[in-house]
């Protein structure tokens, strides 16, 4: 059994298979924890999230289990790219003054960001890295914006209106 990670440095953007891979070993306590939280004998669950199998995969049923318990954002985002959707995790951050000045910067970086891309859009040739660097950008932005929708709608439903 190697504990050699074989992704190391991984970027924002994993395939499938490597985002069950990562899941697996960053959940706490890694595949064993995550096997036994499952129900699943350790060797069986290695070898379904090992990146070179080929002839073992999870089962649907096993696929929600890992995606439930882990709750991977990198495994969340493989899912949801095929699609070309973005998910969300409602988590309400309060519509306050200062969250909305937060989000207000992380909207100015972002531009600045997408406007130093000027590479890709000058040749109209994009390559991998800068798509998936301007997909994370836009996610981590939509998932801000996202946040304090749902704080100040949770504030609103908060307050007695009688």
């Amino acid at each position: 059994m190697s504990r050699t990670d074989l992704l190391p440095g991984a970027g924002p953007v994993l395939s499938l298979r490597e985002a069950l891979y990562r899941a697996g070993r960053d959940y706490h306590g890694g595949i064993t924890a995550l096997a036994h939280a499952m129900s699943m004998d350790y060797d069986e669950l290695q070898k379904k999230l090992k990146l070179t199998e080929e002839r073992r995969w999870l089962t649907p049923d096993e696929l929600e289990s890992v995606v439930e318990l882990t709750l991977s954002p990198a495994l969340l985002d493989s899912l949801m790219r095929p699609a070309g959707a973005v998910w969300y995790k409602p988590t309400p951050v309060p519509a306050t003054g200062q969250a909305l000045k937060a989000v207000g910067e992380l909207l100015e970086e972002t531009g600045e960001f997408v406007s130093s891309m000027h590479d890709g859009a000058a040749d109209s040739v994009w390559e991998p890295h800068e798509v998936a660097a301007l997909d994370k950008r836009g996610m981590d932005v939509i998932r801000a914006v996202l946040g304090i929708m749902a704080g100040a709608r949770a504030a609103m439903e908060g307050h007695s209106h009688g």
